[in-house]
């Protein structure tokens, strides 16, 4: 027969960290992707602020620079909309 308490095995950390994780799934997963995003923005920032400094293509690197640098700021946003939902938690 299956034992029908089985919160009795877990330490109060585990039970613990398994009742946020219900709460809140993919956390971990969510803050991947912001740090894989956001460092790819980063980049294309860095690239394309170069390539403005040299004078290629300034009329398309300004519109991509814009655009990365409107990215990194979502990213931003939402690192830290996520961050203070972790602290209400």
């Amino acid at each position: 027969m299956v034992e029908q308490n089985s919160k009795s095995r877990l330490t109060p950390e585990q039970y613990a960290r398994l009742k946020a994780e219900i709460a809140t799934p993919y956390r971990s997963l969510r803050k991947f992707i912001y740090i894989a995003c956001g460092a790819s923005g980063l980049i294309g920032i860095f690239i394309f602020f170069f390539k403005l400094l040299a004078g290629r293509d300034v009329d398309n690197a300004l519109s991509n620079l814009f655009l990365q640098i409107g990215i990194v700021t979502l990213i931003g946003c939402l690192w830290r909309w996520e961050q203070s939902r972790q602290k209400r938690s």
